[in-house]
């Protein structure tokens, strides 16, 4: 099947030519480095499904480029399809399909990663001792053992995210709609939201991006936290007001944030942009707090999770070729 694959990158060839090759070159992989918008959709003319990551523009105008170019399958190399207006597609006869898991714990550990980082100020102090500042000013963190980590969505990444902090010696509160058996086996609460809020020391997000979570953390959420909170953020950009967060920080609400997304991340993240000027001034404000550490959507990026993604995302595409049905296709709205 020929595939036109947007937004590629190097990793993103390397793991898929090694998935593809695996199961014997079933398909024409036609690489571009563009971002898949309604304007590039004209690339893909002639190929029977496109391969999208998360900052491709899947909207009505878009799909319709890539329906009338001959595109039958959607085929995402993610987990989140909030991207996609499904109901286009349907009416389309477009395919959409995603990968519901490749690691949960690359996500996980980068999540305590943040949390041990902005703890235990390494970002701060790895720039001091390069300059020679051995100082210890302003370093000051806390002991991880007895402080209550509130974890926002139960899924497998929350879950392992729990296990971790579990391990550390926190008591964990976590708040999810339909909260797993294996919560209560690794000593953790389940919580009303407005409880994990206001009592948790940490606060880390990782539910999906719904109509009923878009901004959950803004700033009536921020008041209801304890003051100088810890909030990491490595669900989903728009989970969190970005201008809530500049106050919370400017009073000292929150006390340190992580944020591996970002709401407007799609003209940012996976780019090269040193040599310019950020047109975000709402993103350049966030980076002028010392308390801040952000990654550029950096969180699923292991080899394990590359590979899964990839046997995935070949198995969706093989499938379809077959069947007409990928393995794990997005269901149309209701």
């Amino acid at each position: 099947m020929q595939v036109a694959v947007f937004s590629t990158k190097s990793y993103d060839r390397r793991f898929l030519d090694a998935a593809n090759a695996a199961a014997g070159q079933p398909h024409a992989l036609r690489y571009l480095e563009a971002r898949l918008t309604r304007d590039s959709a004209t690339l893909a003319a002639g190929a029977e499904a496109v391969c999208a990551f998360v900052n491709d523009e899947l909207d009505r105008p878009a799909l319709e480029a890539l329906a009338s170019g001959g595109t039958r399958l959607v085929a995402l190399r993610s987990a989140g399809f909030n991207h996609v207006d499904l109901a286009a597609a349907a009416s389309l006869g477009l395919a959409v399909a995603r990968v519901p898991a490749y690691s949960p714990h690359a996500v996980a550990e980068h999540t305590v990663a943040l949390i041990l980082s902005l703890n235990r100020k390494i970002h701060r102090a790895y720039a001091r001792v390069r300059e020679g500042n051995f100082a210890l000013e302003g370093l000051l963190g806390f002991d991880l053992r007895g402080r209550t980590a509130g974890i926002v969505g139960a899924g497998k990444i929350g879950l392992a995210v729990a296990r971790i902090m579990a391990g550390f010696g926190c008591r964990v509160l976590v708040h999810d709609p339909y909260p797993t058996p294996e919560l209560a086996a690794i000593g953790a609460t389940v919580a009303p939201l407005e409880t994990l809020l206001a009592e948790s020391d940490i606060v880390s997000l990782h539910c999906p991006l719904t109509p009923d979570t878009r901004h959950l953390i803004d700033h009536a959420a921020i008041a209801r936290m304890k003051h100088g909170v810890m909030l990491i953020n490595t669900g989903r950009g728009a989970l969190v007001d970005a201008r809530a967060l500049i106050e919370g920080l400017k009073t000292g609400a929150i006390g340190h944030l992580g944020l591996d997304v970002y709401e407007e991340e799609s003209d940012l993240f996976f780019e090269d942009l040193s040599d310019q000027i950020l047109q975000d001034d709402v993103f350049a404000r966030l980076l002028t707090f010392p308390n801040v550490l952000i990654t550029g959507h950096q969180a699923f990026f292991t080899a394990e999770a590359m590979q899964a993604i990839a046997h995935t995302t070949l198995e969706n595409l093989s499938s379809f070729a077959a069947t007409g049905r990928p393995v794990h296709a997005v269901a149309p709205p209701a």
